[in-house]
């Protein structure tokens, strides 16, 4: 096969890289950022537009790696430029509520203080406040898997590991 010719999953067929490359997998994309407080607990942020809380972060854009995804996501909702530490988590997602299988990606924020927190404003309306939160509080303010995920990605945080999941679920 040459470099412009894959063969057709599961077959011998040799196909047209273009043709090969729009038959693969899509699988969406999400990042996020954890920071934590000197007690442990994480900083939590209450959306306009849904229920439940989230950390910082959101789904990666066409052409946009995780990493770039947290970044930007700090900038929209928090008005922070600050750089991400290393990763934590990376979470494989099962199909659910009629969303596709994804990735989540979750980096460390670090340490911060309520001084910190002091003066945010939030212009966009995105989002309504910012506090921080014992992971018992937060079960009761995020999704199930996002506290599945931050207990694995507050323990990799203390371990200096990063983590792979799968379904908040601790699998390496």
């Amino acid at each position: 096969m040459t470099t412009s010719e894959s063969a057709a999953p599961g077959t011998n067929e040799v196909l047209p890289a273009e043709q090969y490359v729009a038959g693969l997998a899509r699988k969406r994309m999400a990042a996020g950022v954890l920071f934590r407080d000197k007690a442990g607990k994480v900083l939590l942020l209450e959306p306009s537009y849904k229920p439940n809380w989230e950390i910082p972060g959101g789904a990666v854009e066409a052409d946009e790696s995780p990493w770039a995804t947290a970044t930007r996501e700090l900038a929209e909702e928090l008005g922070w430029e600050r750089p991400l530490g290393r990763l934590l988590v990376v979470d494989y997602v099962r199909p659910q509520d009629s969303r596709p299988e994804g990735v989540v990606f979750v980096f460390d924020g670090g340490v911060l203080d309520e001084t910190d927190l002091v003066g945010m404003v939030f212009t966009d309306g995105e989002i309504l406040s910012a506090g921080f939160h014992s992971l018992d509080e937060a079960r009761n303010k995020v999704k199930p898997l996002l506290a599945d995920r931050l207990a694995v990605a507050l323990h990799a945080a203390e371990q200096g590991a990063t983590a792979l999941c799968e379904q908040g679920q601790r699998i390496a």
